[in-house]
């Protein structure tokens, strides 16, 4: 199996007794489609828009908002290698976001925690992540009806804990202008997610986790077969998920100073939209992180392109899901003359 970030991560079928072990694939020049693309949309709009397009700001700007999905688009990545889908992205984050506010200096007045409100944020999100997992391998629920319960479960926690108070300001000035900062001439918020994916591909390519989920996505009789734990690694992957839905709340309740219940709201069109049209097959076992990365980057150029284009925000979501239906084209074409029946 591939543990690569472009590989299709297909698993040798070896005797049982055997552990799985990696194998290199060449570099396929197709890889460089997504890359390719992502320079030809910046041509476009430098060329339509070249002063306020090409400004330092405006590219600030992009790389602020490409932040959010690429931190929640590495633990979707990890569940959609494994073959599965994660839809629990905007109740996580709206769980952990608030869990994160009220346990900072905000303007109720609840209990400081300082730092130690950022951990206590992500075991929420790792805790929904984990009963994503458990559901879905020990009581044999599909991904997609756990988590898309699991989602208005976090929700139902975030207004929960949101209640009928007053809106819960973060105190700390500094913490709110934390995201929008600049270090080496970037923002805090997509340094901060750059790590997050630079981590997330680490995991994919050096760890037992990472080649277990392409072995999985690849085949989970045949993984299965060669001793891997499928059913533990599957709990793993949504636990990484949730902690990072987790952290993209935090972020989020930072960008806007305060807890809110629907803080991650349109985030999970965007993120799962990026990691299809980066490269990652729904079918599991074929993309990586890196590939997400590009992805994320692609939509977040577009949008704005055609935001400083004057193109109306209604259209502008309709030409997102345009493109998203061109990407899941574009992947399954080659192999369509092996899809008899399509569900």
């Amino acid at each position: 199996m591939t543990a690569n970030d472009s590989g299709t991560g297909l698993l040798d079928p070896v005797p049982a007794q055997k552990s799985p072990t990696p194998s290199r694939r060449r570099f396929d020049v197709k890889n460089l489609g997504e890359a390719a693309a992502l320079i030809a949309l910046i041509v476009v709009f430098a060329a339509l828009n070249p002063t306020s397009f090409l400004s330092p700001d405006n590219a600030r700007t992009i790389l602020d908002h490409a932040a959010l999905p690429l931190v929640i688009g590495v633990g979707s990545t990890l569940v959609i290698l494994t073959g599965s889908i994660d839809l629990s992205v905007e109740g996580i984050m709206g769980a952990a976001g608030m869990a994160f506010v009220l346990l900072s200096a905000n303007s109720r007045g609840t209990a400081d925690l300082g730092f130690w409100a950022v951990p206590a944020a992500l075991a929420v999100g790792a805790g929904l992540g984990l009963v994503n997992g458990l559901v879905h391998t020990r009581l044999k629920v599909p991904s997609f009806i756990v988590t898309l319960g699991v989602w208005f479960v976090g929700l139902g926690i975030a207004t929960l804990l949101f209640g009928q108070a007053s809106i819960p300001f973060l105190s700390d000035q500094g913490l709110k202008s934390w995201p929008t900062s600049l270090t080496l001439g970037l923002p805090n918020s997509f340094l901060l997610a750059a790590a997050v994916a630079l981590l997330g591909i680490g995991v994919t390519r050096f760890t037992r986790l990472g080649r277990f989920a392409y072995a999985i996505g690849d085949s989970e009789e045949i993984a299965r077969a060669n001793g891997v734990p499928v059913g533990r690694y599957k709990v793993y992957v949504f636990v990484a998920a949730g902690a990072c839905s987790a952290g993209a709340g935090v972020l989020a309740s930072l960008q806007l100073g305060a807890g809110s219940a629907t803080v991650g709201t349109g985030n999970l069109f965007l993120t799962i939209a990026a990691v299809v049209i980066g490269g990652t097959s729904l079918a599991g076992g074929k993309g990586g992180i890196l590939r997400t990365a590009v992805g994320v980057l692609m939509l977040t150029v577009l949008n704005n392109g055609l935001i400083l284009s004057g193109v109306s925000l209604n259209l502008q979501s309709a030409v997102s899901g345009a493109v998203l239906i061109a990407a899941v084209l574009a992947a399954a074409w080659p192999h369509r003359s092996r899809l008899r029946i399509v569900k």
